[in-house]
């Protein structure tokens, strides 16, 4: 389920996995239409494995972007502890994204 939520005069958008969990979250937009773009983004673009970003944080977590075709950051996942932890993460967007229902809260 993908959550749109206003922060001020901005939107947002996280997907959740079916257990509540955040499993990636946006940047912020100014327009609801711009956070909706987001969204179709994020459902065209999650199974392409060359769109993924993994990385590991100076104090040695792990995290993953997912980014569109033209290269800009579409949402960014929690800290993970262990790279499997940050591998099952991805998994689950390609999942649970492409025929999540959008819910505003």
């Amino acid at each position: 389920m993908f959550e749109l939520k206003k922060s001020g005069d901005k939107f947002h958008f996280v997907l959740k996995a079916a257990n509540g969990q955040v499993i990636l979250s946006s940047q912020m937009y100014a327009s609801k239409a711009g956070a909706m773009n987001g969204i179709d983004s994020v459902k065209t673009n999650c199974g392409n494995d060359d769109l993924w970003e993994r990385k590991t944080a100076k104090n040695g977590k792990f995290h993953f972007n997912l980014k569109s075709t033209n290269g800009q950051i579409i949402g960014s996942s929690q800290m993970y502890a262990g790279e499997s932890g940050m591998e099952n993460g991805i998994e689950s967007v390609k999942n649970n994204a492409p025929g999540a229902d959008v819910k505003e809260v």
